[in-house]
């Protein structure tokens, strides 16, 4: 039910009061009404169970996901402000880099790891200039795949896939679904070639009209871009009653990068590409939605899942962090 519709009948039945009791009712009963029919926090959220409890299994199955203060540690420091989208520059209440360490060898030593991290400088970082993928760039994508398949985290996502008839068992055929969702170019601006796609937006990042950051969801590429000096963390974004913890898997941040910067941006942190592969990719294909959304409950955090469709590629995929350390429950 709309908002307006909301408003309406509740009038009618201020009236109604009004008529029968002669009593007088203000428009702030309206909205004192509206808050407890409607109420913003958290809690209030409808949960999606089914995909809950699908990506709390992949949660369980990520073996690769790397552990907060032993394989990398965070410096939260301070709360970002308020910024509009499209602002060059910000108050800064972070003095330090988000990553103070990360266990780089580790990484390297992950298959997954080692070799998505081929693929982050395969991209131009600005909208409108066509992207010309080699033969070479092509077989990372490849390679990328065919490691992410052989973890049980894809392996679990793509049986799930398979029950709800959005995929083939074929294997190669999984590939193909999953090459033409993520690596499949498009065009993101119109004045240009074909200068973007899934995979880019998401977890590599692109800057659009040299005026505002979009996309760089991915805590391995904002770690990197962190320790080349073009990445600058401002701050966390939360809640008053919700302040994040070092050890926290969900994060949203504020933070500068090619000279712009992102007034809010949400990224798991520690998780492995595959996690965020499978998760982002049933919620793509177990829905026709130009965008869908999905409140769930993962591990202790309440999340709204995001994502954006390109026609039959991802256009972008996010979580939206709602709440952490179970303070919906």
């Amino acid at each position: 039910m709309k908002t307006t519709q909301i408003r309406f009948r509740l009038c009618n039945v201020t009236l109604f009061i009004a008529s029968t009791m002669r009593r007088r009712y203000d428009c702030g009963w309206i909205l004192v009404l509206l808050a407890l029919i409607n109420p913003s926090d958290a809690a209030s959220q409808t949960v999606n169970q089914e995909l809950s409890n699908i990506f709390n299994e992949l949660w369980k199955l990520d073996v690769n996901r790397l552990k907060p203060g032993t394989d990398y540690k965070i410096t939260l420091q301070g709360k970002a402000g308020y910024i509009p989208q499209g602002s060059t520059s910000a108050v800064d209440h972070a003095s330090s880099p988000l990553f103070s360490s990360v266990d780089e060898a580790k990484l390297n030593n992950i298959t997954t790891y080692a070799r998505f991290m081929k693929l982050l400088d395969n991209y131009e970082t600005s909208t409108g200039v066509a992207e010309r993928v080699t033969t070479e760039e092509v077989t990372e994508n490849n390679s990328f795949l065919d490691a992410i398949l052989d973890t049980a985290v894809m392996k679990r996502a793509h049986r799930y896939l398979i029950g709800k008839r959005k995929s083939r068992s074929d294997l190669r055929q999984f590939k193909s679904q999953l090459y033409y969702m993520w690596f499949r170019l498009y065009h993101r601006d119109r004045n240009g070639g074909e200068d973007s796609s899934g995979f880019e937006h998401v977890f590599v990042g692109e800057t659009k009209f040299g005026r505002e950051i979009m996309g760089l969801h991915n805590w391995v590429q904002f770690y990197l871009q962190e320790k080349q000096n073009l990445l600058d963390y401002k701050g966390y974004k939360a809640k008053d009653n919700d302040v994040p913890d070092d050890d926290d898997h969900v994060l949203n941040v504020q933070f500068s990068w090619h000279g712009l910067v992102k007034p809010v941006a949400s990224a798991f942190v520690g998780v492995s590409p595959e996690f965020e592969m499978a998760i982002f990719t049933i919620l793509f294909l177990t829905s026709t939605e130009k965008t869908t959304t999905a409140v769930v409950n993962l591990d202790e955090y309440q999340l709204e899942m995001v994502v954006h469709r390109h026609g039959r590629s991802i256009g972008t995929a996010y979580p939206k962090l709602l709440s952490s350390n179970n303070r919906h429950v």
